[in-house]
């Protein structure tokens, strides 16, 4: 079967703006909100090695997205890698519980951006967040922005492709911004302060710390997969999603470097830990309260770029599973006139909105753990399964130094996953076994795998897969 658009999709989203949809969707509020988070979580300054190692881990990740995406473009990412590499085995039971979890994963993700984003209205408006979270008046605008981007998803992919373009220089000019101010007056002794024995095994506060730290990190490179999520109306994929993926990583993660070691550098720590909205603190004193109400202006509109990217992509999940007939057939019906996947993008708007109401720790431990147990690890275990089963499946990109990435990969995941809290593990664990059971319920009533046939769909099977514009 070819790889050609698939119907109703259009491939308008070209590379500049499938690295911007990643970038835009990776950055967001995130390191704005849990630069303070990772500070205390590690100890001190030594919490810049903490974005070093999420990178590594992340990069690795990301070239398993790479390979799989570029062989197997299709809406959904995860989804179709699972249903390929799975489906001969286990029937639809994989894919069904990533689009299952995904529902929920995808927007918790999203609604951590809303949380983040109130905090620093804050700052520009009294009475929206205060050192507890968010006011009950911060909640009521958040809601109101989550229905703002729902609105602006309804339209054409070419249009929101230019769109996200746009965020994308936003988010890049707020960035940037806080770099600059921060090293306007940067204090190099104050950010190298590591806290002594910080680093000594089996007591020092790095080590003690780091696990939490990397749940801390790898929540704000998440992202860098939006684009696979997209692989439908990706022009090339061959080469755009590797691409995409690979140099979105790379340049968030010296945003990321620069963004924590100028803060270190510009603000007492005792007082970067308790920080609420410390990209405006590092403005204010640069450069003036106007400056820097002024630019926290475009990290807020920075934040609802990345919530706006990250359904985008999300939405395209249940829609692809409900065209196989995996997932509740509403979800696989497009907007007659804007060729959307409306179902998705309202379900996972509204879960958006309810993940928004809790705090953002809590939001950030669900969300993580959830991703990690049937997305995250599945893939490690999709790339070894596909490599071995059908090595002669069209690859435009080929993994650099396999298996090594993917080693590390999974030693990364298993790792952050067993770092979240107790409660987090037991929730995640606990939707997966409600997946499992409502997946049996609909297997019986369908009479598929394991009560009838696997029903094993392989629509990426030719030599020339993987090139399709």
């Amino acid at each position: 079967m070819s790889s050609s658009p698939q119907p109703g999709l259009e491939r308008k989203i070209g590379p500049l703006q499938a690295t911007a949809i990643n970038m835009t969707q990776m950055c967001g509020i995130g390191p704005f909100v849990t630069i303070p988070a990772m500070v205390a979580t590690l100890g001190g300054p030594q919490a810049m090695f903490g974005w070093l190692i999420g990178a590594i881990i992340a990069l690795a990740d990301g070239l398993i997205w790479a390979e799989l995406g570029a062989a197997l473009p299709g809406a959904g990412g995860t989804y179709v890698y699972l249903r390929e590499a799975f489906g001969f085995r286990t029937g639809r039971l994989m894919p069904f519980l990533f689009a299952w979890s995904a529902v929920l994963f995808i927007p918790l993700i999203m609604s951590t951006g809303i949380i983040g984003l109130v905090q620093y209205l804050g700052y520009l408006i009294p009475g929206v967040a205060d050192e507890g979270g968010t006011t009950g008046l911060g909640k009521v605008i958040g809601l109101g922005v989550i229905v703002l981007v729902v609105l602006a998803l309804f339209r054409r992919i070419g249009e929101i492709g230019k769109l996200t373009t746009v965020l994308f220089a936003i988010m890049l000019f707020a960035a940037l911004s806080v770099i600059v101010a921060a090293f306007t007056h940067f204090d190099g002794a104050q950010a190298f302060a590591f806290t002594p024995g910080a680093f000594s095994f089996g007591g020092g506060a790095f080590w003690a710390g780091l696990g939490a730290g990397l749940i801390i990190a790898i929540y704000d490179y998440l992202g860098y997969n939006t684009s696979a999520y997209l692989g439908g109306e990706v022009r090339d994929p061959g080469r755009t999603l590797p691409r995409s993926i690979i140099f979105s990583i790379l340049g968030i993660m010296s945003l990321y470097f620069l963004l924590q070691l100028g803060v270190l550098g510009s603000i007492p720590l005792e007082e970067l830990k308790s920080a609420t909205s410390v990209a405006s603190t590092v403005l204010e004193q640069a450069w003036g309260t106007g400056a820097a109400k002024a630019i926290t202006v475009f990290i807020v509109i920075a934040a609802i770029g990345s919530v706006f990217a990250g359904l985008l992509g999300g939405s395209r999940v249940p829609f692809e599973a409900a065209r196989d007939k995996v997932f509740l057939p509403v979800f696989a019906k497009l907007h007659p006139k804007l060729n959307l996947p409306t179902a998705g993008v309202l379900t996972m708007g509204l879960i958006t909105a309810i993940g928004s109401l809790f705090t953002l720790t809590a939001v950030i431990n669900a969300a993580v753990t959830v991703l990690v147990i049937i997305q995250s690890l599945a893939q490690v275990a999709a790339i070894v399964v596909l490599r071995r089963r059908r090595p002669e499946l069209h690859r435009p990109y080929r993994q650099w130094l396999y298996p090594i990435p993917t080693v590390i990969a999974l030693l990364g995941w298993v790792y952050i996953y067993f770092s979240a809290t107790w409660l987090s593990i037991g929730l995640s664990v606990g939707w997966i076994a409600l997946g499992v059971a409502a997946f049996l319920a609909y297997a019986k009533a369908e009479r598929v795998w394991p009560f009838g046939p696997k029903g094993i769909q392989e629509s990426f099977a030719g030599a020339a897969e993987g090139n399709g514009k």
